[in-house]
């Protein structure tokens, strides 16, 4: 089994979204450890979470599952039925097709980390629930777009 030195991964901040929805992930940084291994079937991320970042806009999938289970520190999990804190050693999943918008704070004043895990489908659908935004994926590539389809400028 090829180890992966996780040291040597470089963080990877920021995200994809459209400019109008970066506010909270500044806080937030990646290292990519799926994609070090050869993984092409599910994705693995290190995640780190300062304080008061998130870890994405509110969301939920059509055909990805997703799993996190929190290393250091702790966060809380806002779904649309309300707020669970997760300590160290604490999970929680996310089924393909539950429109349950679902994301992590970081309200603490001490940096979190988590494993995050998650189907890597071909096709895929995402919905945000709180913002006028859709995410597609499919043969095309990656799309950002108004929840009407309509694409953002960039």
């Amino acid at each position: 089994m090829p180890k992966i030195d996780v040291s040597t991964l470089p963080w990877r901040s920021g995200t994809s979204y459209p400019k109008a929805f970066h506010d909270g992930s500044e806080g937030r940084a990646r290292r990519v450890l799926g994609r070090a291994a050869g993984l092409s079937q599910f994705g693995v991320n290190l995640t780190r979470l300062e304080p008061g970042a998130t870890s994405a806009q509110r969301h939920w999938h059509e055909a990805e599952d997703e799993f996190v289970y929190v290393i250091e520190g702790e966060l809380v999990l806002v779904e649309d039925d309300g707020e669970t804190i997760l300590g160290v050693g604490e999970a929680a999943g996310f089924k393909a097709g539950v429109a349950n918008g679902h994301h992590l704070i970081n309200r603490s004043d001490a940096t979190a980390l988590y494993l995050e895990i998650g189907t890597r489908a071909a096709r895929e659908r995402g919905h945000y629930p709180d913002i006028d935004l859709a995410y597609e994926r499919d043969e095309k590539g990656v799309r950002f777009t108004h929840k009407d389809g309509s694409p953002y400028e960039s």
